[in-house]
């Protein structure tokens, strides 16, 4: 009947908020893939391609530090050598995956005048022998 209200017990409004929460995942994975599969043809070898793939999934992940031993590990690998070989000597192509990202990006943020902006804040810096934490 119409203006009936269905009561929900606990257990019904657990799961349906569970599902709300991981909505946002699903639809991340996805959009993902779909990214992946944009920039995939700019990767030479199937190798290199699947690592774009971790190493994007890495970056969107929770590790604390984005560098190259977190991410690795985030990634499953032993060391760093494969992150780093993907960045500095691996075949593809910088142009296109930047041309690709780019449309990407302004498919889902274009506005007249709309604003981007990229803050890269790092992380705070503590201790007496890390770098960049002595009086300059």
């Amino acid at each position: 009947m119409l203006g009936e209200v269905k009561q929900m017990t606990t257990e019904e409004r657990e799961e349906t908020e569970q599902e709300n929460n991981l909505s946002p995942l699903v639809n991340g994975t996805q959009e993902l893939a779909a990214l992946h599969a944009r920039i995939a043809p700019h990767f030479r070898r199937a190798e290199v391609r699947e690592r774009a793939r971790r190493f994007l999934e890495g970056l969107l992940g929770r590790v604390e530090r984005k560098n190259g031993w977190q991410l690795a590990e985030e990634l499953g690998e032993s060391g760093p050598q494969g992150v780093q070989r993907l960045l500095n000597a691996a075949d593809w192509d910088e142009e296109a995956v930047r041309d690709e990202l780019r449309g990407y990006v302004m498919e889902y943020l274009e506005e007249e005048h709309g604003v981007l902006v990229i803050d890269e804040t790092g992380f705070v810096k503590k201790g007496k022998k890390s770098v960049g934490v002595a009086r300059q």
